[in-house]
């Protein structure tokens, strides 16, 4: 007994140890760069960050958020307005990153972003409406994690990609699951490729958040939008009572 005791004691000391030496030490100075900090889990992860000591710079989508951000943060934390759809837009925000951290590098990039997901089957759709979500939530978090990985290979930092475990769901048409699935395959190649600079890559599936529970009147808006711009092909091949149910 008294052997299973101090084997256990010995079992937590070392797990303690290596859980240790795994934190991050000496954040000041440190620089990450947050997409998505208008509202939500962006704008939540920034405060933390900045309470904890790290060099924060919010990325926000409308001058209001990063306005709102700042009030209640400290001055070390920085917003820049970004928006994913538009490539001029992020080569701006590269380039205050890259004066911000000063030839530092950067620590972290943390990627959080959802584009506009019409969620209604596949054939009341048209292809605007699948770019209005990948032109953000995918090949606008690709284009700004390849403009700054010089930053991060020279930091030897890491990309932390946050993906909505609901989007890897695929139940309804659209692009939103799309994004997510992308992001994956995306985030796991590039873990392989930048080991060799000791950049870490990581993804987190997170699950649903009071704060941004989606409203259903909302939704029943959309679908009715959609449905009203439909072929009458289409509509009588569904007929009322679908869409009614």
């Amino acid at each position: 007994l008294h052997i299973a005791i101090l084997a256990s004691m010995l079992s937590l000391i070392i797990y303690w140890l290596i859980r240790d030496s795994h934190k991050v030490q000496n954040l000041s100075g440190k620089h990450v760069f947050i997409t998505g900090c208008d509202t939500e889990l962006g704008n939540s992860l920034a405060k933390w960050l900045d309470k904890k000591g790290f060099c924060v710079i919010a990325a926000c989508a409308t001058e209001k958020g990063g306005q709102e951000l700042q009030s209640c943060s400290s001055l070390s934390l920085k917003t820049v307005n970004l928006n994913l759809a538009d490539s001029n837009s992020i080569a701006r925000a590269v380039v205050f990153v890259t004066k911000e951290t000063a030839g530092k590098g950067l620590f972290g990039l943390v990627s959080n972003a959802e584009g506009i997901a019409p969620v209604a089957p596949t054939d009341w759709l048209r292809i605007e409406d699948f770019h209005s979500v990948l032109d953000v939530s995918l090949l606008g978090l690709i284009e700004i994690t390849l403009k700054l990985l010089p930053l991060l290979k020279k930091a030897e930092g890491r990309v932390v990609n946050l993906i909505s475990a609901k989007g890897l769901m695929a139940f309804v048409g659209g692009g939103h699951s799309l994004a997510k699935w992308g992001m994956e395959a995306f985030s796991d190649t590039l873990r392989i490729e930048m080991q060799h600079f000791e950049v870490k890559v990581s993804i987190v599936e997170h699950g649903f958040f009071k704060a941004g529970e989606v409203n259903s009147e909302v939704i029943q808006k959309y679908l009715l939008r959609l449905w009203n711009r439909l072929t009458p092909e289409i509509r009588d091949s569904y007929g009322e009572k679908y869409f009614v149910e």
